[in-house]
């Protein structure tokens, strides 16, 4: 079977075209990121001068201490929550760079498979055992293949759900704090 010029400039374009999908997409989450950060650093500047402003207009140290006491758990609040959108948004480029890519992996192995197939077609007499062996192989590759994929998605799963964990825990742990500070300058 021979490959034609016209077969490699059509496969040389699938190629750019799913390079160039991909680093859209990568951009794209990128973009959020930037947009993200953007906005946190926006409303930390504002929150700043906001608390800049009324620290200046303590009237009293004790007042000063309730002030800073009832600053902790939004500042927490909002840590947590820029934590979580990181998290969303690195999640949901990552699926979709997955999708794209197992779309392509998935092509790959219809079009290596339909060129094994035609070269068997044009295989010599007697060679059935060969033409055996090298399905058998493609077949246990693309197996394994997907215990990796499977695997790889459990793996991503788990760091989430660890994730989601670990926000809930320093969420509840930021309130704690918040609250053992709010009791301690009432007295």
């Amino acid at each position: 079977m021979t490959i034609t010029p016209d077969q490699i400039a059509a496969a040389n374009k699938a190629a750019l075209d799913n390079l160039v999908t991909l680093t859209q997409q990568a951009f794209k989450g990128m973009e959020q990121l930037v947009e993200l950060n953007m906005q946190a650093a926006r409303s930390s500047l504002d929150d700043t001068a906001e608390k800049a402003k009324a620290a200046l207009g303590a009237k009293d140290p004790q007042e000063l201490v309730g002030l800073q006491a009832s600053l902790i758990q939004p500042a927490q609040e909002k840590a947590v929550a820029y934590g979580r959108q990181v998290a969303d948004i690195a999640a949901a480029t990552q699926a979709e760079v997955t999708k794209l890519a197992e779309a392509q992996v998935k092509a790959a192995q219809d079009q290596f498979q339909a060129l094994v197939e035609a070269a068997t077609k044009q295989a010599p007499a007697g060679s059935e055992s060969a033409v055996a062996a090298v399905k058998t192989a493609i077949a246990n590759a693309t197996a394994a293949y997907d215990t990796v994929q499977k695997a790889a998605k459990q793996a991503a799963s788990a760091a989430e759900a660890n994730f989601k964990q670990l926000s809930a825990t320093a969420e509840s742990t930021a309130k704690a704090a918040a609250e053992a500070v709010k009791k301690s300058t009432k007295r």
